[in-house]
């Protein structure tokens, strides 16, 4: 079946899960508001004023970008593993499973949803930013291209992890063992300038180099990277996934065993 993106059943799913984490804003916003707030303290304003300029840029500016990403991909991330698991925790996502909906649109409703989520709490994160340091859109397409297509990619990543979990140790496991070395590798903190050309080289196969510099490429106009082919691998790379989901769906993977 083909996926009719402006199906009511489509919107329906859609809306439920936009729903899911709108109706908690304090369990969904406040938390990545309080910590990016103690980002911008301590990395920012106490230490930042301690280190030097990078590539011309205050570190606390340096650094915002790379927060934004932080913030974004995680709760993307989270949400989409989050519903599904649930949903496979207490069984009512078979009620999902056994609707006319067509595979690919019950993944694009759970991908947009929590995709959604990250970008939103990216834009939250570049405001609180603002009351620190004035903050620019230097790249306003490539800012929005890299938000949404990263939050897009570890939405589709999430659903993944939603699938393969066996309990809710498993979500946390992913969270802070695969997620978060990735990011603070990733040029959060520094630029790949800094570093010596081994692993700087070696920093390059890490997916998050060129989220980070992607977004960064958008607020600075600075990037370590070529933004085009990072958005174009990006961009790849969440069809890639959100294909494997699609197939994952159908065959019932963690849904059906």
């Amino acid at each position: 079946m083909v996926a009719n993106p402006l199906s009511a059943r489509f919107y329906t799913l859609l809306e439920r899960e936009v729903q899911r984490f709108v109706r908690r804003p304090w369990n969904t916003f406040l938390p990545p508001m309080i910590t990016n707030v103690l980002y911008f303290s301590v990395f920012g304003v106490i230490l930042g004023t301690r280190i030097q300029e990078i590539q011309g840029f205050s570190y606390i500016l340096f650094l915002l970008p790379g927060l934004v990403v932080l913030g974004a991909i995680s709760n993307a991330f989270e949400n989409a593993s989050f519903s599904i698991f649930h949903g496979r925790w207490n069984e009512y996502i078979h009620e999902t499973i056994t609707s006319p909906l067509s595979y690919t649109e019950m993944v694009l409703a759970y991908v947009l949803s929590s995709a959604a989520r990250g970008v939103v709490v990216g834009v939250i994160i570049a405001v609180i930013g603002a009351f620190f340091t004035p903050v620019g859109v230097e790249q306003p397409f490539y800012l929005v291209a890299f938000m949404f297509v990263v939050s897009l990619l570890f939405a589709a990543l999430g659903i993944i992890g939603g699938l393969i979990a066996d309990d809710f140790d498993h979500l946390t496991v992913m969270n802070q063992f695969i997620l978060r070395p990735l990011v603070f590798f990733g040029g959060v903190f520094y630029s790949l300038e800094i570093l010596p050309s081994l692993w700087r080289t070696v920093s390059l196969l890490n997916p998050m180099v060129y989220m980070v510099n992607g977004v960064r490429y958008g607020f600075l106009g600075y990037s370590d990277v070529d933004p085009n082919a990072a958005l174009a691998v990006l961009s790849g790379l969440t069809l890639a996934v959100v294909a494997l989901d699609i197939a994952m769906f159908a065959r019932g993977y963690g849904l059906t065993d």
